[in-house]
Formats: structure tokens, C-alpha cells, sequence
């Protein structure tokens, strides 16, 4: 199965870096570079980036920091700098380019950052200026949701109707009394 534009990943300088094992976690998961910074709210791209532009030294001390931070850690402390040290050897060393986008993923992120610019989002090219913030054209009143709501309030009428009090002006108790 393939990911939507959105969610491709393209080819990365940094992937042998963000996927690179830092062990298994208590539940016998493997951990990532990329997981165990997303688990700690860390963009892992952003990351890999700052961590390339420091010499290797600064660069394995802050990650082996970072490794430290993790809740559920893969890895004894004293081992911590050695993973590090393991990973950091990873990153290219210097500026990166940009990882390379499809058309559609960089049209949903300038969409996302125009969005998050003017606190309510785009309207896609060529579809309804009506979109919901998840993306999704608001559904137009039919025939189908008339009769819904006709529904709705019928039962609604026929419910008041059995609740409201017996307004017959004469007592029940005579009509049992005349028929016997």
C-alpha cells in the first residue's frame, strides 16, 4: 500500500541516520532514531539537521542527551554515549538539501502553513470554498436529510402527544359506572 502524497517520505540524506536502531524498548519493540524523537515531541528531520551542522563530538554528547530523556529507555545509561557515537556516524556530515517532495506533498504543505498562518484553511484548487478543517466538503442539505429531520421532529410531535395530560372533560370513573 502507498502513502499519500502528504505522507511520502521521499529519499533523505538523513534516513540512515532517523532509521538506525537504538535498541528494543521493555515491550520488545524496536526503537528508532525517528521513534524515540517523535516519542519525546522532537521533529526528527529538524533534528537530524541541527545534529549534522555541530562537529561529531557536540553532536554525539546533545543525542546521547536525548537518549537519556527517553521514558522508557532501550538501553543502560553507560551505553548511551556509545549508541550515539553509533548513530551520529550516520549523518552526512554538513548542509543538506531539502528532502525531495512530489508535487501534491508540497501543495498540502503550503496549504498546511497557510492554514496555520491565517488560523483556518485553504480551499483547494478547483474544489468547494466550503471545506471543514479536516479537508472535508461540508455535506449540502438533500432530500435525504429533509426526510431526517421530518422524521426527527414527527417523533418528536407523537412523543409530546403521549406525555401531555388527558384534557377529556368527563371522568373515566362515569363511563365504567353507565356501561355497568
Amino acid at each position: 500500500m502507498t502513502l499519500r502524497p502528504e505522507y511520502s517520505l521521499g529519499h533523505s540524506a538523513y534516513n540512515g541516520f532517523l532509521f538506525g536502531s537504538l535498541g528494543q524498548d521493555a515491550a520488545g519493540t524496536e526503537v528508532t532514531v525517528l521513534s524515540a524523537l517523535s516519542r519525546l515531541g522532537i521533529d526528527p528531520w529538524q533534528e537530524a539537521a541541527r545534529l549534522a551542522a555541530l562537529p561529531r563530538d557536540a553532536a554525539a554528547e546533545a543525542l546521547a542527551a536525548t537518549i537519556l530523556r527517553l521514558p522508557d529507555r532501550t538501553a543502560p545509561a553507560s551505553e548511551a554515549a556509545t549508541i550515539a557515537a553509533r548513530l551520529v556516524a550516520l549523518l552526512p556530515e554538513g548542509a543538506v538539501a531539502d528532502i525531495p517532495q512530489t508535487q501534491e506533498a508540497r501543495a498540502s504543505l503550503e496549504a498546511a502553513i497557510m492554514s496555520e498562518r491565517t488560523g483556518r484553511p485553504k480551499a483547494k484548487q478547483g474544489g468547494p470554498a466550503t471545506a471543514t478543517r479536516a479537508g472535508f466538503p461540508k455535506p449540502k442539505p438533500g432530500l435525504a436529510s429533509w426526510l431526517m429531520w421530518g422524521a426527527l421532529a414527527l417523533a418528536f410531535y407523537f412523543l409530546l402527544v403521549q406525555l401531555a395530560p388527558s384534557r377529556n372533560l368527563e371522568s373515566e370513573g362515569r363511563e365504567f359506572q353507565q356501561n355497568s
